[in-house]
């Protein structure tokens, strides 16, 4: 697509990586921390069809095998795990560059309006652009939260279709230690069974293969759902203790912290699709309009890279009836 079309990405966040979202100590002295997706989880029939994907990933040392203990996880006959050395948004950074894409980030978008055969586009804080064609990825209720002509222009399938997606939510919180501190656990990574709070807890530098002396350790906690739905409205700061409290319960004599990051998901995985999984939804063929993600699909890389063929489908037979590139 490079040489027939040029493409803009727009991402209201500060950096790359969305629900694959890594953090560091502001002070640079612990390891990453991935928020997000924690690894990859490839079944034995992805691994197939998607062997391409795998195999570049694997070729450009951003995915390799999970090789340290994660408690609880289930093993499912077949299926190979992936973590990622540099965190899980290298993965979305590695795409992007490949794509020749220009990024914008803190470019929030309110709304859109068709001009003729342009979409007209609006964010919070920046003059509005025009485009040729737009494909949505973000989160389907924001979606369909977006102003301007595309409430008009939905069919009531389509909106029927869209209103049927449901998203779990949860908390993620980051703890980041200092060089030489130790996390007094024998695993990476932790599925706990039957906590009202927290559902999972890793070692992230261990996860990943990669601890040492001068590079602190980092921790990462996500909740369980129904905590996440029961605490969804408050605000970040009033969950953190909470969520604080629990873990110094399961895991007793963890060293203090020299910074934490706490994480609200109100979007984390997708718990109800669009009826058959189609991978995207044209909502306009001229000028183009698509939504695509796990929205779509399902919530692993898997789910995001057959969205992604599928919004690539789309993009390419309409590029075959634009005129030149622009």
């Amino acid at each position: 697509m490079q040489n027939k079309v040029q493409i803009v990405v727009w991402d209201k966040s500060r950096g790359t990586g969305g629900r694959m979202s890594t953090s560091r100590n502001p002070d640079g002295t612990s390891s990453l921390a991935d928020l997000g997706a924690q690894y990859i989880s490839a079944t034995q029939y992805y691994a197939q069809a998607h062997h391409s994907i795998y195999a570049e990933l694997l070729a450009h040392g951003i995915l390799k095998p999970l090789e340290a203990t994660v408690e609880g996880l289930r093993d499912v006959d077949g299926t190979k795990n992936y973590v990622t050395p540099a965190g899980m948004s290298s993965i979305a950074k590695h795409f992007l560059k490949e794509s020749g894409a220009q990024l914008h980030f803190n470019h929030h978008v309110t709304s859109l309006f068709r001009r003729g055969a342009s979409w007209e586009v609006h964010r919070k804080g920046g003059e509005p652009e025009k485009f040729d064609a737009v494909v949505l990825t973000m989160p389907v209720p924001q979606i369909l939260q977006l102003q301007g002509d595309l409430s008009d222009l939905l069919a009531a399938d389509q909106r029927g279709q869209l209103e049927a997606v449901s998203y779990s939510s949860r908390y993620a919180l980051a703890l980041f230690f200092p060089p030489a501190a130790t996390v007094p656990v024998p695993w990476a990574a932790w599925y706990v069974p039957g906590n009202p709070c927290i559902r999972y807890v890793a070692v992230d530098d261990r996860k990943r293969g990669q601890e040492s002396p001068d590079c602190g350790s980092s921790l990462v906690v996500h909740t369980s759902v129904p905590f996440g739905l029961q605490h969804l409205e408050l605000d970040k700061e009033e969950v953190q203790p909470i969520i604080l409290e629990e873990l110094h319960k399961l895991v007793p004599g963890l060293p203090q912290p020299t910074s934490t990051k706490c994480q609200k998901w109100r979007y984390s995985q997708v718990l109800t699709a669009v009826p058959g999984c189609p991978g995207h939804m044209t909502l306009l063929a001229e000028p183009l309009l698509v939504c695509g993600g796990d929205g779509f699909t399902h919530s692993n890389l898997d789910g995001c890279v057959e969205s992604a063929l599928r919004v690539l489908g789309a993009l390419k037979e309409a590029s075959v009836q634009w005129e030149a590139p622009r």
